[in-house]
């Protein structure tokens, strides 16, 4: 069975997070080894700046050998899912290698992690909540491995 990582910023905080976030846990689990890594919040004393570096420093520690880091970001590839289940599936494909999806905190992510990253994808034109884009990426990961394997799930 493929492995896929996630490393985020902070612990789910709202109920409607938490509960939908384990449904798709749960659900995308039947196709991917799932592994999870939760960096601290930066103090909320620290500038904008100071905590997207020590949320990064954090993010970047959590990397292993193999690992594909794969960033949520604003400028990264607008993709349908249908073409996410494709790079799913060249992602997942390779031995020995983890896609690890990385979603930071409400300042976003350290130009140390958008520069070490492999792949950056986005999820909407708009802005999300760092909490939302979580379930919003477990869903549509879920959607891609019911399109790989032929699921009545995803309708064109």
């Amino acid at each position: 069975m493929s492995r896929i990582g996630f490393i985020w910023v902070g612990k789910l905080k709202e109920p409607f997070s938490r509960d939908g976030c384990a449904l798709y846990w749960k659900k995308l689990s039947r196709f991917f080894k799932l592994e999870e890594s939760v960096v601290r919040d930066a103090p909320g004393k620290l500038p904008p700046a100071d905590k997207n570096r020590k949320e990064g420093e954090g993010i970047l520690a959590k990397l292993k050998k193999g690992d594909v880091p794969i960033i949520l970001d604003e400028h990264g590839d607008r993709l349908t899912s249908r073409a996410l289940a494709k790079r799913v599936l060249r992602w997942t494909d390779t031995p020995n290698r983890r896609p690890v999806f990385i979603i930071g905190g409400p300042f976003g992510l350290s130009d140390e992690v958008k520069q070490a990253a492999q792949g950056a994808i986005r999820l909407s034109d708009m802005t999300l909540p760092h909490e939302l884009a979580r379930l919003v990426l477990l869903e549509q990961l879920y959607r891609a491995g019911t399109i790989l394997k032929n699921m009545p799930y995803h309708h064109d």
